[in-house]
């Protein structure tokens, strides 16, 4: 196949000997398969901002910060120069999440760095060789998908342990191989201390795994694993080997309606954003 643009100076440094093709193009980013040496790898181009779908960016860069003052600086006076800047840590953010997430044992793909724009990682595949199926794509038994539930969880857990939320978790961002599921896209990681919303999006994040295994478990749906999460998470009484219960009181003295009200708002907006997410996927695919 012709050889996009951003690669070639890959293949030109010798980081890259060929591309064999396409996986999929996105709301963020084109990922390819590429042959390094002996091995088939991935290559994630991410797209200009002119040219991304992702709506939030914004709020997704609060708290990150800047290799230095002067780029810290610049990114916040939304120079040229700032543009570029956060651009550039948009596609770091990635890079520096999965060796974060490796080391704290979270299944992600192995990165091997990003170079102007590309993220070379490995090819997550299944038995077979084949790149492995995205979690929406499997089907799954009652006990497979308690068990795996269970695995995001802890997979939760180590990651805000880390530091990091996701930020955009659901069954299209788990890929699952004989293992079980490995988690990708991680463009958007937020900073979990300094992120204000950073525990809205822990809870999206817990309630799409929770909801999408709950279609096969249907007891899951009842759990409140986020909640329980970021109490722990608050009290510094959170560690990578917590082991989580699903349960959670919550302290109903200090109820009101207009919390209440609010709270349902917060839970439509976040379903409705969600399903537009769906539609935006949906519409990559064709």
């Amino acid at each position: 196949m012709k050889i996009p643009k951003r690669i070639l100076p890959l293949i030109e440094d010798g980081l890259v000997d060929e591309v064999v093709g396409q996986l999929m193009s996105g709301k963020e980013a084109t990922v390819y398969m590429v042959r390094c040496g002996a091995e088939i790898r991935c290559a994630k181009v991410y797209k200009e901002a002119s040219k991304r779908s992702f709506k939030q960016a914004v709020e997704y860069q609060e708290g990150r910060k800047g290799r230095n003052t002067r780029r810290q600086r610049a990114m916040q006076k939304r120079s040229r120069f700032g543009r570029q800047q956060q651009e550039e840590a948009w596609h770091t953010a990635e890079v520096d999440a999965l060796y974060k997430l490796e080391r704290a044992g979270v299944r992600v793909p192995r990165p091997y760095g990003c170079i102007d724009g590309v993220l070379l990682m490995d090819l997550i595949t299944d038995d077979a060789g084949e790149v492995a199926p995205r979690l929406n794509e499997v089907a799954l038994t009652r006990e497979q998908a308690l068990e795996d539930h269970a695995t995001m969880m802890s997979y939760v857990v180590k990651m805000l342990c880390a530091g990091l939320v996701h930020g955009d978790l659901s069954e299209f961002n788990v890929l699952v191989d004989a293992d079980g599921p490995v988690i990708i896209d991680l463009p958007q990681a937020v900073d979990a201390a300094a992120n204000n919303h950073a525990q809205s999006m822990l809870e999206r994040d817990v309630n799409n795994m929770t909801a999408y295994y709950g279609l096969y478990a249907p007891e899951l749906l009842a759990s409140k694993y986020a909640k329980e999460m970021w109490a722990l998470y608050q009290e510094g009484e959170l560690t990578p080997d917590t082991v989580l219960t699903g349960l959670f009181q919550e302290d109903e003295s200090a109820a009101d309606l207009d919390g209440v009200m609010l709270e349902i708002k917060e839970v439509m907006e976040q379903e409705e954003k969600r399903q537009q997410r769906l539609l935006e996927a949906a519409r990559d695919e064709t």
